[in-house]
Protein backbone atom coordinates (compact mmCIF):
# COMPACT_ATOMS: atom_id res chain seq x y z
CA UNK A 1 0.00 0.00 0.00
CA UNK A 2 1.51 3.33 -1.08
CA UNK A 3 1.45 6.61 0.85
CA UNK A 4 -1.64 7.94 -1.00
CA UNK A 5 -3.66 4.84 -0.13
CA UNK A 6 -2.57 5.05 3.52
CA UNK A 7 -3.59 8.70 3.71
CA UNK A 8 -6.86 8.64 1.74
CA UNK A 9 -7.77 5.00 1.08
CA UNK A 10 -9.15 3.72 -2.21
CA UNK A 11 -12.51 2.90 -3.74
CA UNK A 12 -11.67 -0.79 -3.50
CA UNK A 13 -11.09 -0.51 0.26
CA UNK A 14 -14.46 1.17 0.79
CA UNK A 15 -13.50 4.87 0.55
CA UNK A 16 -15.29 6.08 -2.57
CA UNK A 17 -15.12 9.86 -2.12
CA UNK A 18 -17.51 10.40 -5.03
CA UNK A 19 -20.37 8.72 -3.18
CA UNK A 20 -19.16 9.88 0.24
CA UNK A 21 -19.35 13.53 -0.87
CA UNK A 22 -22.68 13.24 -2.73
CA UNK A 23 -25.29 15.46 -1.03
CA UNK A 24 -28.48 13.92 0.33
CA UNK A 25 -31.70 14.73 -1.52
CA UNK A 26 -34.67 14.65 0.88
CA UNK A 27 -37.45 12.19 -0.05
CA UNK A 28 -35.16 10.53 -2.59
CA UNK A 29 -35.76 6.89 -3.43
CA UNK A 30 -32.05 6.14 -3.30
CA UNK A 31 -30.89 6.24 0.29
CA UNK A 32 -27.25 5.70 1.19
CA UNK A 33 -26.92 3.56 4.28
CA UNK A 34 -24.73 5.03 7.00
CA UNK A 35 -21.80 2.67 7.48
CA UNK A 36 -20.32 2.03 10.91
CA UNK A 37 -16.52 2.09 10.99
CA UNK A 38 -15.73 -0.43 13.77
CA UNK A 39 -13.16 -0.26 16.55
CA UNK A 40 -10.30 -1.87 14.63
CA UNK A 41 -11.08 -0.24 11.25
CA UNK A 42 -7.75 0.97 9.71
CA UNK A 43 -9.05 4.42 8.78
CA UNK A 44 -6.94 6.34 6.25
CA UNK A 45 -4.86 8.96 8.02
CA UNK A 46 -6.78 11.90 6.51
CA UNK A 47 -10.17 10.63 7.69
CA UNK A 48 -8.71 9.65 11.06
CA UNK A 49 -7.34 13.17 11.61
CA UNK A 50 -10.66 14.79 10.62
CA UNK A 51 -12.61 12.50 12.95
CA UNK A 52 -10.08 13.02 15.74
CA UNK A 53 -10.37 16.80 15.39
CA UNK A 54 -14.12 16.51 15.95
CA UNK A 55 -13.56 14.61 19.20
CA UNK A 56 -11.04 17.26 20.28
CA UNK A 57 -13.51 20.08 19.57
CA UNK A 58 -16.30 18.21 21.37
CA UNK A 59 -14.30 17.98 24.60
CA UNK A 60 -12.44 21.30 24.52
CA UNK A 61 -14.99 23.29 26.55
CA UNK A 62 -15.25 20.77 29.37
CA UNK A 63 -11.51 20.12 29.31
CA UNK A 64 -10.26 23.66 29.85
CA UNK A 65 -12.98 24.90 32.24
CA UNK A 66 -11.85 23.20 35.52
CA UNK A 67 -8.18 24.38 35.38
CA UNK A 68 -9.24 27.82 34.16
CA UNK A 69 -11.74 28.24 37.01
CA UNK A 70 -9.29 26.96 39.66
CA UNK A 71 -6.48 29.30 38.56
CA UNK A 72 -8.66 32.28 37.67
CA UNK A 73 -10.92 32.37 40.72
CA UNK A 74 -9.06 30.36 43.41
CA UNK A 75 -5.27 30.25 42.95
CA UNK A 76 -4.79 33.84 41.76
CA UNK A 77 -8.16 35.50 42.47
CA UNK A 78 -9.17 39.13 42.03
CA UNK A 79 -7.70 41.58 41.07
CA UNK A 80 -6.25 39.88 38.01
CA UNK A 81 -3.00 40.89 36.34
CA UNK A 82 -0.62 39.65 33.67
CA UNK A 83 0.76 36.97 36.02
CA UNK A 84 -2.73 35.60 36.68
CA UNK A 85 -3.49 35.52 32.95
CA UNK A 86 -0.21 33.72 32.25
CA UNK A 87 -0.92 31.10 34.92
CA UNK A 88 -4.44 30.50 33.59
CA UNK A 89 -3.05 30.16 30.06
CA UNK A 90 -0.44 27.65 31.26
CA UNK A 91 -3.12 25.66 33.10
CA UNK A 92 -5.03 25.32 29.80
CA UNK A 93 -1.86 24.25 27.96
CA UNK A 94 -1.04 21.63 30.62
CA UNK A 95 -4.61 20.31 30.55
CA UNK A 96 -4.55 19.94 26.76
CA UNK A 97 -1.20 18.14 26.61
CA UNK A 98 -2.06 15.91 29.58
CA UNK A 99 -5.45 14.99 28.12
CA UNK A 100 -3.83 14.17 24.78
CA UNK A 101 -1.28 11.82 26.35
CA UNK A 102 -3.93 10.20 28.55
CA UNK A 103 -6.30 9.75 25.58
CA UNK A 104 -3.61 7.83 23.67
CA UNK A 105 -3.07 5.62 26.73
CA UNK A 106 -6.81 5.00 27.19
CA UNK A 107 -7.44 4.13 23.53
CA UNK A 108 -4.55 1.64 23.65
CA UNK A 109 -4.95 -1.85 25.09
CA UNK A 110 -1.53 -2.95 26.33
CA UNK A 111 -1.03 -6.15 28.28
CA UNK A 112 1.05 -5.50 31.40
CA UNK A 113 4.13 -7.76 31.48
CA UNK A 114 4.12 -10.57 34.09
CA UNK A 115 0.57 -9.68 35.20
CA UNK A 116 -0.71 -13.18 34.37
CA UNK A 117 1.95 -14.88 36.49
CA UNK A 118 1.38 -12.47 39.40
CA UNK A 119 -2.44 -12.11 39.38
CA UNK A 120 -3.41 -15.30 37.57
CA UNK A 121 -4.92 -13.28 34.71
CA UNK A 122 -3.61 -10.77 32.17
CA UNK A 123 -4.11 -7.13 33.12
CA UNK A 124 -4.38 -4.40 30.52
CA UNK A 125 -3.65 -0.69 30.43
CA UNK A 126 -6.24 1.13 28.34
CA UNK A 127 -9.76 0.21 27.29
CA UNK A 128 -8.99 -0.48 23.64
CA UNK A 129 -12.05 1.47 22.43
CA UNK A 130 -12.60 5.07 21.35
CA UNK A 131 -12.84 6.49 24.86
CA UNK A 132 -11.07 9.83 25.36
CA UNK A 133 -9.70 11.46 28.51
CA UNK A 134 -10.01 14.99 29.86
CA UNK A 135 -9.86 17.06 33.04
CA UNK A 136 -12.55 15.91 35.46
CA UNK A 137 -15.25 18.30 36.71
CA UNK A 138 -15.70 16.05 39.75
CA UNK A 139 -12.56 17.40 41.41
CA UNK A 140 -13.25 21.09 40.72
CA UNK A 141 -15.16 21.85 43.98
CA UNK A 142 -12.66 19.76 45.99
CA UNK A 143 -9.70 21.75 44.66
CA UNK A 144 -11.53 25.06 45.18
CA UNK A 145 -12.51 24.35 48.79
CA UNK A 146 -9.15 22.88 49.81
CA UNK A 147 -7.06 25.66 48.23
CA UNK A 148 -9.27 28.37 49.77
CA UNK A 149 -8.93 26.68 53.17
CA UNK A 150 -5.13 26.58 52.88
CA UNK A 151 -5.04 30.21 51.73
CA UNK A 152 -7.07 31.14 54.81
CA UNK A 153 -4.40 29.37 56.89
CA UNK A 154 -1.67 31.47 55.30
CA UNK A 155 -0.40 28.96 52.72
CA UNK A 156 0.84 30.40 49.43
CA UNK A 157 -1.80 29.58 46.75
CA UNK A 158 0.76 28.04 44.37
CA UNK A 159 2.05 25.84 47.21
CA UNK A 160 -1.55 24.95 48.05
CA UNK A 161 -2.17 23.86 44.45
CA UNK A 162 0.97 21.69 44.59
CA UNK A 163 -0.27 20.05 47.78
CA UNK A 164 -3.55 19.19 46.09
CA UNK A 165 -1.68 17.68 43.15
CA UNK A 166 0.38 15.46 45.47
CA UNK A 167 -2.66 14.40 47.50
CA UNK A 168 -4.69 13.57 44.39
CA UNK A 169 -1.83 11.43 43.05
CA UNK A 170 -1.80 9.33 46.21
CA UNK A 171 -5.59 8.99 46.26
CA UNK A 172 -5.54 7.95 42.59
CA UNK A 173 -4.14 4.60 43.73
CA UNK A 174 -7.74 3.72 44.74
CA UNK A 175 -8.71 3.28 41.08
CA UNK A 176 -5.57 1.25 40.44
CA UNK A 177 -6.57 -1.08 43.30
CA UNK A 178 -10.14 -1.41 42.01
CA UNK A 179 -8.87 -2.31 38.54
CA UNK A 180 -6.91 -5.35 39.76
CA UNK A 181 -9.84 -6.84 41.67
CA UNK A 182 -11.18 -10.15 40.26
CA UNK A 183 -13.24 -9.53 37.13
CA UNK A 184 -16.12 -11.52 38.55
CA UNK A 185 -16.26 -9.10 41.47
CA UNK A 186 -16.17 -6.06 39.17
CA UNK A 187 -18.86 -7.65 36.99
CA UNK A 188 -21.01 -8.39 40.05
CA UNK A 189 -20.91 -4.72 40.99
CA UNK A 190 -21.60 -3.50 37.43
CA UNK A 191 -24.23 -5.76 35.78
CA UNK A 192 -26.29 -4.43 32.81
CA UNK A 193 -28.90 -2.69 34.99
CA UNK A 194 -26.18 -0.78 36.89
CA UNK A 195 -24.38 0.23 33.67
CA UNK A 196 -27.65 1.41 32.09
CA UNK A 197 -28.43 3.49 35.19
CA UNK A 198 -24.93 5.00 35.31
CA UNK A 199 -24.92 5.98 31.62
CA UNK A 200 -28.44 7.43 31.79
CA UNK A 201 -27.65 9.56 34.85
CA UNK A 202 -24.37 10.73 33.33
CA UNK A 203 -26.35 11.81 30.27
CA UNK A 204 -28.89 13.69 32.41
CA UNK A 205 -26.12 15.52 34.28
CA UNK A 206 -24.17 16.39 31.13
CA UNK A 207 -27.24 17.69 29.30
CA UNK A 208 -27.76 20.15 32.14
CA UNK A 209 -24.12 21.22 31.85
CA UNK A 210 -24.58 21.74 28.12
CA UNK A 211 -27.51 24.06 28.84
CA UNK A 212 -25.29 26.08 31.19
CA UNK A 213 -22.77 26.58 28.37
CA UNK A 214 -25.50 27.45 25.87
CA UNK A 215 -26.96 30.17 28.10
CA UNK A 216 -23.57 31.89 28.44
CA UNK A 217 -21.25 29.79 30.64
CA UNK A 218 -21.07 27.37 33.54
CA UNK A 219 -19.74 29.75 36.21
CA UNK A 220 -22.19 32.59 35.58
CA UNK A 221 -25.07 30.10 35.35
CA UNK A 222 -24.26 28.88 38.86
CA UNK A 223 -23.94 32.48 40.09
CA UNK A 224 -27.30 33.60 38.67
CA UNK A 225 -28.79 33.67 42.19
CA UNK A 226 -26.92 36.95 42.71
CA UNK A 227 -29.29 38.59 40.20
CA UNK A 228 -32.40 37.51 42.11
CA UNK A 229 -34.60 40.55 42.78
CA UNK A 230 -34.92 39.71 46.48
CA UNK A 231 -31.12 39.53 46.84
CA UNK A 232 -30.65 42.87 45.08
CA UNK A 233 -33.44 44.51 47.11
CA UNK A 234 -31.95 43.23 50.36
CA UNK A 235 -28.25 43.96 49.92
CA UNK A 236 -27.99 46.19 46.89
CA UNK A 237 -26.75 45.60 43.34
CA UNK A 238 -24.08 42.94 42.92
CA UNK A 239 -21.22 45.21 41.94
CA UNK A 240 -17.80 45.70 43.51
CA UNK A 241 -18.12 47.25 46.93
CA UNK A 242 -21.61 45.98 47.68
CA UNK A 243 -22.64 43.23 50.06
CA UNK A 244 -22.66 40.39 47.51
CA UNK A 245 -19.30 39.81 45.87
CA UNK A 246 -19.23 40.09 42.09
CA UNK A 247 -16.29 37.66 41.87
CA UNK A 248 -17.15 35.32 40.21
CA UNK A 249 -19.83 37.23 38.39
CA UNK A 250 -23.42 36.41 37.59
CA UNK A 251 -22.87 38.22 34.28
CA UNK A 252 -21.64 35.92 31.49
CA UNK A 253 -18.64 37.03 29.44
CA UNK A 254 -18.41 35.69 25.89
CA UNK A 255 -15.50 37.54 24.35
CA UNK A 256 -16.05 41.23 25.05
CA UNK A 257 -19.84 40.83 25.38
CA UNK A 258 -21.17 40.80 28.93
CA UNK A 259 -24.83 39.87 29.36
CA UNK A 260 -26.95 38.03 31.94
CA UNK A 261 -27.18 34.27 31.66
CA UNK A 262 -29.78 33.13 29.12
CA UNK A 263 -29.78 36.35 27.11
CA UNK A 264 -31.38 36.13 23.67
CA UNK A 265 -28.06 36.93 22.00
CA UNK A 266 -26.31 33.92 23.59
CA UNK A 267 -29.21 31.55 22.93
CA UNK A 268 -29.36 32.70 19.31
CA UNK A 269 -25.68 32.06 18.63
CA UNK A 270 -25.89 28.58 20.13
CA UNK A 271 -29.02 27.89 18.13
CA UNK A 272 -27.09 28.42 14.87
CA UNK A 273 -25.07 25.31 15.72
CA UNK A 274 -28.19 23.21 16.29
CA UNK A 275 -29.76 24.49 13.06
CA UNK A 276 -26.56 23.64 11.19
CA UNK A 277 -26.72 20.09 12.50
CA UNK A 278 -30.31 19.74 11.24
CA UNK A 279 -29.41 21.10 7.77
CA UNK A 280 -26.39 18.78 7.50
CA UNK A 281 -28.52 15.81 8.53
CA UNK A 282 -31.12 16.68 5.87
CA UNK A 283 -28.92 17.63 2.91
CA UNK A 284 -25.33 16.69 3.78
CA UNK A 285 -23.30 13.98 2.09
CA UNK A 286 -22.14 10.94 4.01
CA UNK A 287 -18.77 12.60 4.56
CA UNK A 288 -20.40 15.83 5.79
CA UNK A 289 -22.57 13.87 8.20
CA UNK A 290 -19.47 12.15 9.52
CA UNK A 291 -17.88 15.59 10.00
CA UNK A 292 -21.03 17.34 11.25
CA UNK A 293 -19.56 18.25 14.64
CA UNK A 294 -16.68 20.31 13.31
CA UNK A 295 -18.75 21.82 10.43
CA UNK A 296 -21.60 22.94 12.69
CA UNK A 297 -19.18 24.30 15.30
CA UNK A 298 -17.26 26.28 12.66
CA UNK A 299 -20.52 27.73 11.28
CA UNK A 300 -21.47 28.88 14.78
CA UNK A 301 -17.96 30.30 15.29
CA UNK A 302 -18.18 32.26 12.02
CA UNK A 303 -21.54 33.71 13.08
CA UNK A 304 -19.88 34.78 16.36
CA UNK A 305 -16.89 36.36 14.56
CA UNK A 306 -19.10 38.52 12.35
CA UNK A 307 -21.55 39.42 15.12
CA UNK A 308 -21.30 42.11 17.76
CA UNK A 309 -23.35 43.57 20.59
CA UNK A 310 -23.26 47.36 20.99
CA UNK A 311 -19.78 47.44 19.47
CA UNK A 312 -18.44 44.55 21.60
CA UNK A 313 -17.17 41.40 19.88
CA UNK A 314 -18.24 37.85 20.80
CA UNK A 315 -14.78 36.57 19.83
CA UNK A 316 -11.97 38.22 21.77
CA UNK A 317 -8.55 37.80 20.15
CA UNK A 318 -6.73 38.79 23.36
CA UNK A 319 -6.47 35.11 24.33
CA UNK A 320 -4.67 34.44 21.05
CA UNK A 321 -2.35 37.42 21.54
CA UNK A 322 -1.51 36.49 25.16
CA UNK A 323 -0.64 32.89 24.27
CA UNK A 324 3.03 32.17 23.53
CA UNK A 325 3.90 30.67 20.17
CA UNK A 326 5.09 27.40 21.74
CA UNK A 327 4.55 26.08 25.27
CA UNK A 328 4.94 22.78 27.08
CA UNK A 329 4.62 21.08 30.45
CA UNK A 330 6.68 22.28 33.42
CA UNK A 331 7.23 25.82 32.16
CA UNK A 332 5.40 26.51 35.43
CA UNK A 333 5.99 24.20 38.40
CA UNK A 334 4.35 23.72 41.79
CA UNK A 335 5.96 21.97 44.79
CA UNK A 336 4.17 18.66 45.39
CA UNK A 337 2.89 18.18 48.92
CA UNK A 338 0.15 16.54 50.99
CA UNK A 339 -3.03 17.95 52.53
CA UNK A 340 -4.74 15.47 54.85
CA UNK A 341 -8.23 17.10 55.05
CA UNK A 342 -8.62 16.60 51.28
CA UNK A 343 -8.01 12.83 51.37
CA UNK A 344 -11.57 11.67 52.02
CA UNK A 345 -13.29 13.94 49.46
CA UNK A 346 -10.65 12.98 46.89
CA UNK A 347 -11.22 9.26 47.54
CA UNK A 348 -14.95 9.76 47.07
CA UNK A 349 -14.19 11.74 43.92
CA UNK A 350 -12.21 8.80 42.55
CA UNK A 351 -15.10 6.47 43.40
CA UNK A 352 -17.33 8.79 41.35
CA UNK A 353 -14.94 8.75 38.37
CA UNK A 354 -14.70 4.94 38.58
CA UNK A 355 -18.47 4.69 38.20
CA UNK A 356 -18.31 7.26 35.40
CA UNK A 357 -15.57 5.32 33.59
CA UNK A 358 -17.55 2.06 33.68
CA UNK A 359 -20.61 3.89 32.36
CA UNK A 360 -18.65 5.71 29.64
CA UNK A 361 -16.95 2.56 28.32
CA UNK A 362 -20.28 0.72 28.37
CA UNK A 363 -21.87 3.56 26.38
CA UNK A 364 -19.00 3.44 23.87
CA UNK A 365 -19.63 -0.30 23.47
CA UNK A 366 -23.29 0.38 22.82
CA UNK A 367 -22.70 3.08 20.19
CA UNK A 368 -19.88 1.03 18.62
CA UNK A 369 -22.25 -1.97 18.35
CA UNK A 370 -20.02 -4.08 20.60
CA UNK A 371 -21.29 -6.59 23.14
CA UNK A 372 -21.60 -5.42 26.74
CA UNK A 373 -21.02 -8.94 28.00
CA UNK A 374 -18.21 -11.46 27.77
CA UNK A 375 -14.50 -11.64 28.50
CA UNK A 376 -13.48 -8.95 26.00
CA UNK A 377 -15.88 -6.45 27.56
CA UNK A 378 -14.59 -7.31 31.06
CA UNK A 379 -10.98 -6.80 29.88
CA UNK A 380 -11.85 -3.38 28.47
CA UNK A 381 -13.56 -2.30 31.69
CA UNK A 382 -10.54 -3.42 33.72
CA UNK A 383 -8.12 -1.69 31.34
CA UNK A 384 -10.22 1.46 31.32
CA UNK A 385 -10.35 1.75 35.12
CA UNK A 386 -6.60 1.11 35.41
CA UNK A 387 -5.88 3.70 32.73
CA UNK A 388 -8.16 6.17 34.54
CA UNK A 389 -6.18 5.73 37.77
CA UNK A 390 -2.73 5.80 36.14
CA UNK A 391 -3.59 8.87 34.08
CA UNK A 392 -4.85 10.74 37.16
CA UNK A 393 -1.49 10.03 38.83
CA UNK A 394 0.38 11.16 35.70
CA UNK A 395 -1.76 14.31 35.61
CA UNK A 396 -0.30 15.37 38.94
CA UNK A 397 3.21 14.88 37.61
CA UNK A 398 2.21 16.94 34.56
CA UNK A 399 0.97 19.79 36.87
CA UNK A 400 -2.64 19.22 35.82
CA UNK A 401 -5.81 18.22 37.65
CA UNK A 402 -6.99 14.55 37.61
CA UNK A 403 -8.19 13.11 34.30
CA UNK A 404 -11.12 10.81 33.59
CA UNK A 405 -13.07 9.49 30.60
CA UNK A 406 -15.22 12.04 28.78
CA UNK A 407 -18.82 11.06 28.12
CA UNK A 408 -19.65 13.57 25.39
CA UNK A 409 -17.48 11.75 22.86
CA UNK A 410 -19.95 8.89 22.92
CA UNK A 411 -22.29 11.33 21.21
CA UNK A 412 -19.67 12.00 18.52
CA UNK A 413 -19.45 8.26 17.80
CA UNK A 414 -23.24 8.03 17.57
CA UNK A 415 -23.40 10.98 15.16
CA UNK A 416 -20.41 10.19 12.93
CA UNK A 417 -20.70 6.37 13.01
CA UNK A 418 -16.92 6.22 13.39
CA UNK A 419 -15.76 4.05 16.30
CA UNK A 420 -12.24 3.34 15.01
CA UNK A 421 -9.46 3.67 17.55
CA UNK A 422 -7.42 5.54 14.96
CA UNK A 423 -9.77 8.49 15.46
CA UNK A 424 -9.00 8.29 19.20
CA UNK A 425 -5.24 8.31 18.60
CA UNK A 426 -5.71 11.25 16.24
CA UNK A 427 -7.72 13.08 18.92
CA UNK A 428 -4.84 12.63 21.36
CA UNK A 429 -2.38 14.00 18.80
CA UNK A 430 -4.59 17.03 18.13
CA UNK A 431 -4.86 17.80 21.85
CA UNK A 432 -1.09 17.63 22.28
CA UNK A 433 -0.57 19.89 19.26
CA UNK A 434 -3.14 22.39 20.58
CA UNK A 435 -1.24 22.53 23.86
CA UNK A 436 2.28 22.75 22.41
CA UNK A 437 1.27 25.28 19.76
CA UNK A 438 -0.23 27.56 22.35
CA UNK A 439 -1.63 29.98 19.76
CA UNK A 440 -3.98 27.19 18.67
CA UNK A 441 -5.01 26.75 22.31
CA UNK A 442 -5.73 30.48 22.43
CA UNK A 443 -7.79 30.23 19.24
CA UNK A 444 -9.83 27.29 20.56
CA UNK A 445 -10.41 28.95 23.93
CA UNK A 446 -11.71 32.04 22.11
CA UNK A 447 -14.80 30.12 20.92
CA UNK A 448 -17.70 31.64 22.90
CA UNK A 449 -19.25 29.41 25.55
CA UNK A 450 -22.70 29.85 24.04
CA UNK A 451 -21.48 28.44 20.70
CA UNK A 452 -19.84 25.49 22.44
CA UNK A 453 -23.06 25.00 24.37
CA UNK A 454 -25.10 24.70 21.20
CA UNK A 455 -22.89 21.77 20.23
CA UNK A 456 -22.30 20.10 23.59
CA UNK A 457 -25.94 20.01 24.69
CA UNK A 458 -26.73 17.84 21.66
CA UNK A 459 -23.65 15.64 22.12
CA UNK A 460 -24.39 15.23 25.83
CA UNK A 461 -27.97 14.21 25.15
CA UNK A 462 -26.66 11.41 22.93
CA UNK A 463 -25.12 9.93 26.08
CA UNK A 464 -28.59 9.95 27.65
CA UNK A 465 -29.96 8.20 24.56
CA UNK A 466 -27.24 5.54 24.89
CA UNK A 467 -28.34 4.90 28.47
CA UNK A 468 -31.96 4.53 27.39
CA UNK A 469 -30.80 2.11 24.69
CA UNK A 470 -29.01 -0.01 27.32
CA UNK A 471 -32.27 -0.20 29.29
CA UNK A 472 -33.83 -1.69 26.16
CA UNK A 473 -31.90 -4.92 26.75
CA UNK A 474 -33.52 -5.38 30.19
CA UNK A 475 -36.80 -7.15 30.91
CA UNK A 476 -39.14 -4.41 32.09
CA UNK A 477 -41.95 -6.86 32.58
CA UNK A 478 -39.99 -7.82 35.70
CA UNK A 479 -41.21 -6.08 38.85
CA UNK A 480 -37.68 -6.28 40.29
CA UNK A 481 -36.10 -4.49 37.32
CA UNK A 482 -38.73 -1.75 37.35
CA UNK A 483 -38.39 -1.21 41.10
CA UNK A 484 -34.58 -1.00 41.07
CA UNK A 485 -34.61 1.31 38.05
CA UNK A 486 -37.26 3.63 39.50
CA UNK A 487 -35.61 3.85 42.92
CA UNK A 488 -32.17 4.56 41.43
CA UNK A 489 -33.40 7.15 38.95
CA UNK A 490 -35.70 8.95 41.38
CA UNK A 491 -32.75 9.87 43.59
CA UNK A 492 -30.16 10.21 40.81
CA UNK A 493 -32.27 12.41 38.55
CA UNK A 494 -33.64 14.33 41.54
CA UNK A 495 -30.25 15.49 42.86
CA UNK A 496 -29.01 16.11 39.31
CA UNK A 497 -31.90 18.47 38.59
CA UNK A 498 -31.56 20.18 41.97
CA UNK A 499 -28.35 19.29 43.86
CA UNK A 500 -28.56 22.09 46.43
CA UNK A 501 -30.24 19.93 49.05
CA UNK A 502 -26.72 18.58 49.68
CA UNK A 503 -24.41 20.85 47.66
CA UNK A 504 -23.27 24.37 48.47
CA UNK A 505 -24.00 26.99 45.85
CA UNK A 506 -20.91 28.30 44.09
CA UNK A 507 -18.97 30.88 46.14
CA UNK A 508 -21.04 29.94 49.21
CA UNK A 509 -19.09 27.22 51.09
CA UNK A 510 -20.65 25.41 54.06
CA UNK A 511 -24.14 26.81 53.50
CA UNK A 512 -26.09 23.67 52.52
CA UNK A 513 -28.56 23.14 55.38
CA UNK A 514 -28.16 19.35 55.22
CA UNK A 515 -24.77 19.74 56.95
CA UNK A 516 -23.36 23.26 57.31
CA UNK A 517 -20.20 22.47 59.30
CA UNK A 518 -18.84 26.01 58.99
CA UNK A 519 -17.21 25.84 62.44
CA UNK A 520 -15.98 22.21 62.22
CA UNK A 521 -12.39 21.02 62.43
CA UNK A 522 -10.49 20.72 59.14
CA UNK A 523 -10.71 16.92 59.14
CA UNK A 524 -14.47 17.04 59.70
CA UNK A 525 -14.81 19.64 56.94
CA UNK A 526 -13.03 17.21 54.62
CA UNK A 527 -15.50 14.47 55.55
CA UNK A 528 -18.42 16.84 55.12
CA UNK A 529 -17.23 18.02 51.67
CA UNK A 530 -16.73 14.43 50.52
CA UNK A 531 -20.23 13.42 51.64
CA UNK A 532 -21.66 16.53 49.97
CA UNK A 533 -20.01 15.68 46.64
CA UNK A 534 -21.18 12.07 46.86
CA UNK A 535 -24.81 12.93 47.64
CA UNK A 536 -25.09 15.77 45.12
CA UNK A 537 -23.57 13.85 42.20
CA UNK A 538 -26.60 12.15 40.67
CA UNK A 539 -24.81 9.49 38.66
CA UNK A 540 -22.78 8.52 41.74
CA UNK A 541 -25.51 8.24 44.38
CA UNK A 542 -27.97 6.79 41.83
CA UNK A 543 -25.51 4.13 40.67
CA UNK A 544 -24.54 3.17 44.22
CA UNK A 545 -28.24 2.78 45.13
CA UNK A 546 -28.65 0.59 42.04
CA UNK A 547 -25.68 -1.59 43.06
CA UNK A 548 -27.03 -2.05 46.61
CA UNK A 549 -30.58 -2.82 45.49
CA UNK A 550 -29.32 -5.26 42.89
CA UNK A 551 -27.68 -7.24 45.71
CA UNK A 552 -30.53 -7.16 48.24
CA UNK A 553 -33.79 -7.17 46.21
CA UNK A 554 -34.90 -10.79 45.63
CA UNK A 555 -35.84 -12.11 42.22
CA UNK A 556 -39.42 -12.13 40.95
CA UNK A 557 -41.74 -14.98 41.89
CA UNK A 558 -42.05 -17.66 39.24
CA UNK A 559 -44.67 -16.89 36.62
CA UNK A 560 -47.74 -19.07 36.35
CA UNK A 561 -47.36 -22.03 33.95
CA UNK A 562 -48.43 -21.22 30.41
CA UNK A 563 -50.74 -24.27 30.16
CA UNK A 564 -52.70 -23.23 33.24
CA UNK A 565 -56.45 -23.42 32.56
CA UNK A 566 -58.01 -20.06 31.77
CA UNK A 567 -60.95 -18.78 33.79
CA UNK A 568 -64.46 -19.82 32.75
CA UNK A 569 -65.48 -16.19 32.33
CA UNK A 570 -62.64 -15.59 29.87
CA UNK A 571 -63.48 -18.79 27.95
CA UNK A 572 -67.14 -17.74 27.56
CA UNK A 573 -66.10 -14.28 26.43
CA UNK A 574 -63.83 -15.74 23.77
CA UNK A 575 -66.50 -18.14 22.58
CA UNK A 576 -69.09 -15.37 22.36
CA UNK A 577 -66.88 -12.92 20.48
CA UNK A 578 -67.09 -12.93 16.69
CA UNK A 579 -63.91 -13.72 14.79
CA UNK A 580 -63.21 -11.29 11.98
CA UNK A 581 -60.51 -12.14 9.48
CA UNK A 582 -59.15 -9.14 7.59
CA UNK A 583 -57.07 -9.47 4.46
CA UNK A 584 -53.42 -8.42 4.83
CA UNK A 585 -52.55 -5.81 2.22
CA UNK A 586 -48.90 -5.65 1.23
CA UNK A 587 -48.13 -2.24 -0.28
CA UNK A 588 -46.41 -2.08 -3.63
CA UNK A 589 -42.64 -1.51 -3.31
CA UNK A 590 -42.61 1.50 -5.63
CA UNK A 591 -45.47 3.14 -3.74
CA UNK A 592 -43.75 2.64 -0.38
CA UNK A 593 -40.58 4.25 -1.72
CA UNK A 594 -42.47 7.28 -2.99
CA UNK A 595 -44.04 8.03 0.40
CA UNK A 596 -40.90 7.26 2.36
CA UNK A 597 -40.37 10.83 3.52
Amino acid sequence: MNLWEKCFGTKETGYDYGSLCMPTVPCSKNKVASKLYPVDEPLPYFIAMVMGLQHAFAMIGGLITPPYVVFRFTVTGFPWGDEADALAQYAIVAALITSGICTIIQVSHIEIPFSKSIFGKPLYLGSGVLSVMGTSFTFLPIFELAINQMKADGVDPLVAYGKMLGTSMICGLLEVFISILPRKLIKAFFPPIVCATAVTLIGVALTGTGMKYWGGGVVCAEEIWKQNAQVVDSVGPTFQGYAVSNIPSAICSNGQVQLPYGSTEFIGLGFTVLCSLVVIEMFGSTFMKNCNVIIALMIGYLFAIFSEYEGAQYVDDSKIELAPVVDFLWTETFPLGFYAPAVLPLLIGYLVTTVETVGDITAVHETSELSTEGEKYDERIQGGILSDGICSILSGLFTSMPNTTFSQNTGVIALTRVASRRAGFACGIWLILMGVLAKIAGLISSIPDCVLGGMTIFLFCNVLVSGISLYGALDFSSRRVRFITAMSLCVGVGVTVFPFAFQDQRASPYTAAFWTCSDCEDSMKGLRNGVSIFLSTGYCIGTVICIILNFIIPGDASAAPKDEKESPVLEKAVEASPVIVSPVVVPDDDFSEEVEC
